[in-house]
């Protein structure tokens, strides 16, 4: 009979039989195989008429007196327990086991199992992937939190310092007589004023006040406002419609994509134009750089460009990162993050105070 032959309810059950994950083996007493699906003949390789092998806990396990062997048949229902299970190829794989008996005849005591494995290291593969996100996180909150110190460091602390030192030599300079003493600490106080706009840039690049002060756009202009000062050539254009604030953590991901990004621009790209799309549509955060600069082989690409710390962060915040570029036709970095993202940490995001 066919599966268009089949009454509704079988040809359902045949379909779930045909393509669920899971291993679904019928087996006798005997742990023969009498029955398996696809998923059960791919997860072991074990085949038809051959003997469901002993797990590693049926192997080493202590039993009763007269007790199988088999724990899965020793009792009349499992619903669940983890162990190995050998396969085809001499391997042990990790899976879920639950069993239950479907049928008895009571003349001749034959019984038979219906068998179902669950293939756990997929599960392993997700927790692993998860602790590596969340370590991921956590690194760069650490990060932006040490950042964040240290720009605060320099900006109230060596700063204030230096301007201080500033003003005692206005003072002192008020009381020099010498022509030549007057020239000499001009001299210094010009070296004084470069060291202090050093600082201030130092600590830009660590931590915008403006980000934490103000929020993203204003932290997103005043930085292409610097970038455009210092290179000639460059037009930046910058295009919104944000009117809220985002999570703290969202925010500052989002300003070291794009700084990461105009500073390939500056450096790499010989780019004359420059375009930043920020849009919230839908519930989500649409971000596109663009620029008419040289382009690169994408095959060919370096580590300092940050690509994989760009792609990393967006990646912290449950989004997505793509970048295209071609020789000669310019690079497009395309982002899309969700305004309601999954936490994959317990601890709150970085804030602002």
């Amino acid at each position: 009979m066919n599966n268009e032959e089949l009454p509704l309810e079988n040809k359902y059950l045949k379909q779930i039989f045909e393509h669920i994950q899971d291993g679904i083996i019928v087996m006798d007493h005997n742990r023969k195989i009498m029955m398996m699906n696809p998923s059960a003949r791919r997860l072991t390789g074990w085949k038809l008429g051959h003997k469901v092998p002993y797990c590693s806990f049926c192997e080493t396990r202590k039993r009763g007196p007269n007790e199988n062997k088999c724990y899965l048949i020793s009792r009349e229902e499992v619903p669940y327990f983890l162990s190995e299970m050998p396969t085809y190829h001499g391997n042990k794989i990790n899976v879920e086991m639950s069993t239950a008996m479907i049928c008895h005849d009571p003349k001749t005591g034959k019984k038979e199992y219906l068998l179902v494995l669950r293939d756990q290291s997929l599960k392993q593969k997700e927790e692993e992937v998860k602790m590596s996100k969340k370590m991921i996180q956590k690194l760069i909150e650490v990060q932006e939190s040490e950042h964040k110190r240290l720009a605060q460091e320099l900006h109230d602390g060596v700063g204030q310092s230096l301007y201080t030192i500033s003003v005692a030599l206005q003072a002192i300079e008020s009381y020099v007589k010498s022509p030549r003493l007057h020239s000499y600490l001009d001299e210094v106080r010009e070296e004084l004023e470069s060291v202090m706009q050093d600082i201030k840039a130092y600590s830009y690049q660590l931590r915008p006040q403006t980000l934490d002060r103000l929020g993203l756009i204003p932290a997103i202009k005043s930085l292409i406002q610097s970038i455009q000062a210092s290179a000639e050539g460059l037009n930046i254009r910058f295009v919104n419609n944000v009117v809220e604030s985002f999570d703290p953590m969202v925010e500052i991901n989002l300003y070291r994509v794009i700084q990461e990004a105009l500073h390939n621009i500056v450096k790499y790209a010989q780019a004359t134009e420059a375009k930043i799309d920020l849009k919230v549509k839908k519930g989500q955060i649409l971000l596109i750089i663009r620029d008419n600069g040289i382009g690169f082989d994408l095959d060919q690409v370096e580590e300092g460009l940050g690509l994989k710390h760009m792609s990393e962060r967006i990646d912290q915040l449950s989004g997505s990162f793509r970048i295209w570029s071609q020789q000669g036709k310019g690079t497009t970095i395309w982002v899309r993050v969700p305004l309601e993202r999954e936490s994959i940490a317990d601890d709150q995001s970085i804030n602002r105070r």
